[in-house]
């Protein structure tokens, strides 16, 4: 199991750790969000967000994103304090994109639930810890509908053995992560990511 505290000192040294799995590229024609058209929010939690942002960056309509911490009850944390796993904050991504290019119901279905594994109850991968626990954080009433209905969905699909874990919760106290873990795929090529797309659709 890898440890919070290396992996910190790994990202402060600009180190790439290997996954431990090689997943192929995606989307090689992404189409890209309309240059004066909707933006909406997406936040999403599963598991390590360096590679939960290098992913959902690949999807149609994507804009930006950033990592950060939420779902605990401060609106100030560290890195640090979160990875000790006691804050209630998970590791998640605040996504912009083009409701008119990709709707949230497709980021949900053929992204977000194909990039990780919504089984493992407060894991993904090597990392263990309810900071690393997959979940859904809707920023209006229809996207909690949506989230409800796709989690459904993937959950009679029979794509997963085990049952589906993925919480859907209130989007308290979003928190900016540092500096170094923006964008840290692509400042570190080839870095840690346990993350892939799956080959299968809902």
């Amino acid at each position: 199991m890898l440890v919070m505290r290396p992996r910190l000192v790994v990202a402060l040294l600009g180190t790439a750790l290997v996954a431990t799995c090689t997943p192929s590229d995606a989307n090689p024609t992404k189409r890209a969000a309309t240059k004066d058209g909707p933006r909406e929010v997406a936040i999403l939690a599963a598991g390590c967000f360096w590679g939960v942002e290098h992913w959902m960056m690949k999807a149609d309509g994507v804009v930006d994103a950033e990592v950060g911490y939420i779902g605990g009850p401060s609106a100030k944390v560290s890195y640090e304090q979160v990875a000790g796993g006691s804050t209630g904050h998970a590791e998640a991504v605040r996504i912009v994109f083009d409701p008119s290019v990709i709707s949230y119901e497709d980021l949900l279905s053929k992204w977000f639930f194909r990039i990780h594994d919504p089984t493992t109850l407060n894991r993904q991968g090597n990392d263990d810890g309810s900071q690393y626990r997959s979940a859904i954080f809707p920023t209006s009433d229809a996207q909690r509908a949506a989230a409800h209905k796709i989690k459904d969905l993937v959950a009679r699909s029979g794509k997963w053995k085990g049952s589906i874990t993925t919480t859907i919760e209130a989007p308290t106290h979003w928190v900016k992560a540092e500096g170094y873990h923006q964008d840290y795929l692509v400042k570190n090529p080839g870095g840690y990511d346990n993350h892939w797309l799956r080959p299968f659709s809902y």
